[in-house]
């Protein structure tokens, strides 16, 4: 089968060099599910991967997590999904990715796909479905029922990119009251068209933009980038008990005393957790998913796809990975079908 990966270590301003290889086809075993590619998106941790890389690894990488595609083969332990499913998934940080005709994935961590979207528009959606999900969820202790959380308030920082996207329509949806942040016109408008109740500029105050909303501050805030250069104003405008969530760690030391008077709960949220580790409970993953599907199909949430680019080789990953890397790309780039 074709796979399109990289052998060389990275560094901070290169983009993956990507080759077309030709690989054995695997196959499944165990809780496995063979799925044929139909298409791919790219995330961030995807390019990081090769930053990541060990000077003396020259072994084949494979990157690749958000894919969306179709059960070809199930291993024998398999009982969630048959021949012939449509699924999307976002699979696991520690196994090869899925930036290739036919991938491996361990079902428990895979979802139905929805029905009202196709490959490449459901293909934008499982990893940051399942980071903004787990956060709100799990890690911020958000309630689903909306009238759970009148009155309350969440900060998203980034709220353009792919997983501010979706955690803005999720927290919508939630009965909170949105302020995302976004400083160019085209990221405001995106990050509205999801359902941002107020957008604030990142490059400026908080405290100021807030009281012109008037709003004293927050009770929840996910902050999608450099946690880092956030932090003082983050301390300033989250309220007493208030909650944050960071996908990212700090970089440097960090001034907490604000926090601590304050008891906020500082958390973070990394979606590979449960595979990486094969938690007890991976099948909330799956579970997650399922839900996301539903609201799809419901209505009630839209695809964060803002580029679709066929098909997938190795000079459109290059293209895409430039476009992701370069922190003005607005939603997901997807990436559909093989050359035949």
């Amino acid at each position: 089968m074709k796979a399109f990966g990289y052998y060389e270590p990275g560094l901070e301003t290169d983009i993956p060099p990507f080759q077309e290889v030709e690989v054995e086809k695997p196959k499944p075993t165990g809780k496995d599910l063979l799925v044929e590619v139909k298409a791919v998106s790219v995330n961030p941790t995807d390019w990081r991967s090769h930053l990541s890389k060990h000077p003396d690894d020259l072994s084949l990488t494979v990157p690749g997590r958000d894919v969306a595609g179709v059960v070809v083969d199930i291993g024998s332990d398999c009982n969630l999904f048959n021949v012939g499913d449509e699924v999307y998934y976002a699979g696991s940080n520690t196994r090869p990715g899925g930036h290739s005709e036919f991938h491996l994935v361990d079902e428990r961590i895979v979802g139905r796909k929805p029905k009202n979207l196709d490959f490449a528009q459901a293909a934008a959606l499982p990893l940051t479905s399942l980071t903004a999900g787990e956060a709100f969820f799990e890690r911020l202790g958000i309630s689903r029922n909306a009238s759970d959380n009148e009155g309350n308030s969440m900060l998203i920082i980034g709220a353009a990119g792919g997983v501010g996207s979706i955690a803005t329509q999720l927290a919508k949806l939630a009965g909170l009251r949105v302020i995302a942040t976004a400083s160019r016109p085209d990221s405001i408008s995106w990050t509205k068209s999801n359902g941002a109740d107020h957008v604030i500029n990142h490059h400026q105050p908080f405290g100021p933009q807030l009281k012109d909303l008037g709003l004293a501050g927050v009770q929840y805030i996910f902050v999608l980038n450099h946690i880092d250069e956030h932090m003082d104003e983050m301390a300033e405008v989250i309220l007493p008990q208030g909650k944050i969530c960071s996908i990212l760690p700090f970089e440097k030391p960090a001034e907490l005393q604000k926090l601590f008077s304050k008891s906020v709960t500082l958390v973070w949220e990394m979606m590979f957790t449960r595979p990486m580790f094969q938690t007890d409970d991976m099948i909330e993953q799956h579970l997650l998913l399922n839900e996301i599907a539903d609201l799809v199909d419901a209505g009630k949430i839209h695809t964060t796809m803002a580029e679709r680019i066929e098909p997938i080789n190795a000079a459109n990953l290059l293209e895409a990975y430039r476009k992701s890397k370069s922190g003005t790309a607005i939603g997901k780039i997807v990436l559909e079908g093989f050359e035949k």
